[in-house]
């Protein structure tokens, strides 16, 4: 498997409108839906949502350097022109969260776009794609990440295997409270990893100033800024806590803006020093080499099963968003939809033992373009939303474009990867 997919996913929801209270979508006219409870603080969405992207530890760590080795000299630069690039899909889905922002997320801003019946569309293709992303990641995990850093736990993965999936489904079932306390602690612990990494590196390493150059070949230097701005699509996940916050139009721009904003440092800081000590990008988990060489080994393990969990925190963000998506959709209440989805990912479990490297690559092809699909109908559909609203329509189709072609480049890049 390579260390360099472990951030590259993502997925989407169902419409409540601001200012006009507890508004149902297209599905539920005629019946009233138990409204969710809006008591998520702002501090605690934008503490969580940060574990959403990416997480920021793997992709500081693990993804984003694994990226830009061919493009070392300019390292710095492929980051900071990554984050540019994302602001396009970003702009999208918060100009729609305006208006549209209730427990669907992505499915709410296409049916507000295109209606009902292409939000169905789309919330399948999404469902799809992060319900192979719940089962295939924790092999991932268990057979990929955690051996590069504790070598005795071989002995332990098909308990491992068994017992992650069943730790994130009872975390899930245990209820809201449990799992934004689970994902606060995790996205906390990634930051403050992430930080001393960013400080041992930055202290260790002097940082070129042609990082921030056009040093690399031009080609080699747009695609690793191309493939790293993927990594940050998973930042769409906490669009569906919209119905569970009392102000959620403000509360998810300004969030979600933190939250990107947040792991982009963290991540350019990681990187960018390491154009000087390149060698360092070929290592397996680069942030632990970082640490292994210039703090020690406490630290260095510390990072890599820091890895490892932010890694877990992407999973239980995505059952939290299916959870909500469901919830949306059929007006079910969320424990038995947690329930229900934790009955198959327990069952799925044993079968990853079979095979987990073949289990792996056949499931993350598929994931991958399915939800590179779900997204680009989110972004596609943009302009129709955007005249709907009395909006400028050029602008809208300009941003659509740029976002559309970010969704595009994503799908070929799973099919690359798939054959290579």
């Amino acid at each position: 498997m390579s260390d360099t997919q472990v951030g590259a996913r993502v997925r989407a929801g169902t419409a409540a409108v601001q200012g006009v209270g507890e508004v149902e979508g297209a599905g539920a006219v005629g019946r009233p839906r138990a409204a969710l409870d809006r008591s998520i603080s702002p501090w605690v969405f934008v503490l969580v949502a940060t574990a959403s992207f990416g997480g920021p530890l793997a992709l500081a760590a693990l993804a984003a350097p694994g990226l830009v080795d061919d493009a070392s000299d300019s390292a710095g630069l492929a980051m900071l022109a990554a984050a540019v690039v994302f602001t396009a899909p970003l702009g999208i889905w918060l100009r729609y969260s305006r208006d549209v922002n209730g427990a669907g997320g992505l499915y709410g801003f296409v049916e507000a776009a295109a209606g009902r019946r292409v939000a169905l569309g789309q919330a399948a293709i999404w469902t799809f794609s992060y319900g192979l992303y719940i089962v295939y990641t924790t092999v991932q995990i268990v057979y990929d990440l955690l051996p590069a850093v504790v070598p005795g736990v071989r002995g332990y993965q098909t308990l491992l295997a068994l017992l992650i999936p069943a730790a994130i489904v009872a975390v899930m079932i245990a209820g809201r409270a449990a799992t934004l306390i689970v994902l606060g602690v995790m996205a906390a612990g990634q930051l403050i990893l992430a930080g001393i990494l960013d400080g041992v590196t930055l202290a260790n390493i002097s940082t070129p100033v042609s990082s921030f150059g056009a040093g690399a070949p031009a080609g080699t230097l747009a695609k690793a800024s191309a493939q790293t701005s993927l990594l940050y699509i998973c930042g769409s996940l906490p669009l569906f806590l919209g119905g569970e916050l009392a102000t959620p139009a403000r509360t998810i721009r300004g969030g979600l803006t933190a939250a990107f904003a947040v792991t982009a440092a963290v991540v350019v800081l990681a990187v960018a020093p390491l154009a000087a000590a390149p060698g360092l990008l070929h290592t397996e988990i680069p942030g632990m080499s970082v640490a292994q060489q210039f703090a020690g080994p406490g630290l260095a393990r510390a990072i890599g099963i820091g890895v490892a969990v932010s890694t877990a925190g992407v999973i239980v963000w995505e059952y939290l968003a299916l959870t909500r998506l469901v919830h949306a959709i059929t007006r079910w209440r969320i424990r038995p939809i947690a329930a229900a989805i934790g009955a198959g990912v327990v069952l799925a479990a044993p079968f990853t033992l079979i095979d987990p490297e073949g289990f792996y690559s056949t499931l993350l092809e598929p994931s991958l373009i399915a939800l590179w699909v779900s997204q680009l109908i989110v972004f596609a559909v943009y302009p129709l939303f955007a005249s709907k609203r009395g909006l400028r329509i050029w602008p809208a189709c300009a941003l659509s474009g740029i976002a559309s072609g970010f969704a595009i480049y994503g799908i070929v890049t799973a099919l690359q990867s798939a054959s290579s």
